[in-house]
């Protein structure tokens, strides 16, 4: 998380702008929200997913890229969207409300466990190691 905040704070390195926030500055993505400082992803509770379509391997349409910065990922966005992305969104929307996850208005990837063990704590430490059988 600190390294996303770092690439936030730094408005020189505008080589993604055009693909994730051509109609944002970048100097305005913490006030509206779409990247924070600190983030209930460090909890743990806070997921950021697509769907896939198994036969292809790929990921189906969802109206925007993953993590794009702008009106169009917003949940309530349906404007210019395919009958197939709407349907694709409340897909994913309604199969996370349904497990118990709470979305995001802005995001229509992101998902926080509704009931999440620790609400207002914040990890920050190294994640490190191996991985044994």
């Amino acid at each position: 998380m600190a390294h996303f905040v770092r690439w936030a704070e730094n408005e020189n390195d505008l080589r993604m702008k055009t693909y994730f926030y051509p109609d944002v500055k970048k100097s305005d993505l913490f006030e509206i929200g779409y990247i924070a400082r600190k983030s209930s992803h460090s909890r743990g509770s806070t997921v950021d997913l697509t769907l896939l379509d198994m036969a292809s391997s790929k990921e189906v349409s969802m109206g925007s890229p993953f993590d794009y910065f702008g009106k169009r990922s917003h949940t309530d966005f349906l404007k210019h969207l395919t009958e197939e992305e709407i349907r694709n969104r409340f897909f994913l929307r309604d199969t996370m409300i349904e497990h118990g996850f709470a979305p995001m208005a802005e995001e229509w990837w992101h998902f926080t466990l509704a009931d999440e063990p620790y609400p207002d704590t914040y990890f920050d430490f190294p994640v490190c190691g191996t991985m044994t059988d």
